[in-house]
């Protein structure tokens, strides 16, 4: 059995639990059709430490999937980027011990790569939108994100697929000694404590080390992974060079820039525009960064902005320009909440983005499939 912490946002209140929640030594705490009816209870469970096996979710999906008719192309691609997650802290939770870790790791690859390639915005979107995130998985969701903002990258800059794809692996597997102790951190009120900065510090020689061991020869990947935390003032590690591989600069470059825009409980993510605008400034303007903002936009999907019509919205897609995406009204022109989303194309002066919204609370509501306006989304919003 392989058990997950339950994530608080998969419990429905007054809705019967669709699978067992058990406890970290498998002994079961409430079973499947049990109906937890306040957050009071829901706080207890979580407290006492709450797991569910991961073969019990995959078929409760799959059950409301096919029962409720909504097993769509747009559907299914939402619920894909929600079982990247799990995917991932399946792969990384043993290693380097997991039998044929390389062999998983490359198909892993493959299979992000290509929902990526489905619809390149929703993918921005999911990178975007954490409102759900739980910090326990922080570390397995940001090697997610930051491959993605990797792969945007490299295709700008039209790399070999191989360089490409090097540099993908290496964003997904660059964090793996630390993994765990990224969601511990996330989760936490007090500063970096000392023993959490010395794992940090070795991490990037370490998960040199497990990649070795797994059988990765590829000399690309490896020097990502080893040097993407060094800086051009030299005050990085673990070497301090001065001097780094383009490909590892790439990987830092999205690696803090998805850090910047990702929230911890210590603090607040940065909106995109203040995460893009500090980027350029430590980049000097460099060609990565560059790159980054022209593929991932000041105003990205996921974001909610207010228009000059007075309407509040959520960027759905990309355009030519960074600035003026394709946006989902979901308020009227007072900023009350409407029954459907209308799109919105802000390069009109009637729509043209004037700020960022910062209370989400609307949106973290909000069923994404609505945002993108498929009917059955619509329905159930």
């Amino acid at each position: 059995m392989n058990l997950l912490p339950l994530p608080r946002s998969k419990v429905k209140l007054g809705v019967a639990l669709p699978w067992n929640v058990r406890d970290a030594t498998c002994n079961l705490l409430l079973s499947r059709g049990h109906v937890v009816e306040s957050d009071h209870q829901l706080d207890a469970l979580l407290e006492r430490g709450a797991f569910v096996d991961i073969e019990e979710i995959k078929a409760a999906s799959l059950h409301i999937a096919i029962s409720s008719g909504t097993t769509t192309k747009a559907t299914n691609l939402f619920g894909l980027w929600e079982q990247t997650t799990t995917d991932m802290f399946t792969l990384m939770a043993k290693a380097p011990h997991m039998p044929n870790l390389l062999g998983r790791i490359n198909e892993f690859a493959k299979s992000l790569m290509a929902l990526i390639d489905k619809d390149v915005d929703i993918a921005i979107y999911h990178a975007v939108r954490q409102d759900k995130a739980t910090a326990f998985y922080y570390g397995y969701d940001h090697s997610i994100h930051t491959a993605t903002l990797c792969l945007l990258v490299a295709r700008h800059l039209k790399w070999s697929e191989a360089k490409t794809t090097s540099l993908f692996k290496a964003a997904l597997t660059m964090n793996m000694p630390i993994l765990a102790l990224q969601g511990k951190m996330a989760d936490q009120d007090e500063p970096v404590l000392d023993s959490q900065r010395a794992m940090i510090r070795k991490h990037t020689t370490e998960a040199v080390d497990w990649l070795v061991a797994s059988g990765v020869t590829d000399p690309d990947w490896l020097l990502a992974v080893q040097q993407h935390h060094e800086r051009s003032d030299a005050s990085g590690y673990p070497q301090a060079l001065a001097v780094q591989a383009d490909i590892a600069i790439a990987l830092r470059v999205a690696d803090v820039f998805m850090a910047k825009i990702s929230p911890r409980l210590l603090r607040p993510a940065l909106t995109v525009k203040d995460a893009a605008r500090q980027l350029l400034t430590e980049d000097h303007g460099g060609p990565l960064s560059g790159a980054l903002i022209k593929e991932f936009g000041i105003y990205p999907p996921g974001d909610v902005v207010k228009l000059a019509s007075g309407e509040i919205g959520v960027v759905m897609r990309r355009s030519a320009s960074v600035k003026c995406p394709i946006v989902a009204a979901i308020t009227d022109v007072n900023g009350k909440p409407t029954v459907k989303t209308i799109q919105r194309d802000t390069s009109q002066a009637a729509y043209a983005i004037v700020g960022n919204i910062a209370d989400k609370s609307l949106v973290a509501r909000m069923p994404p499939e609505r945002l993108y306006g498929y009917a059955s989304a619509s329905s159930s919003g």
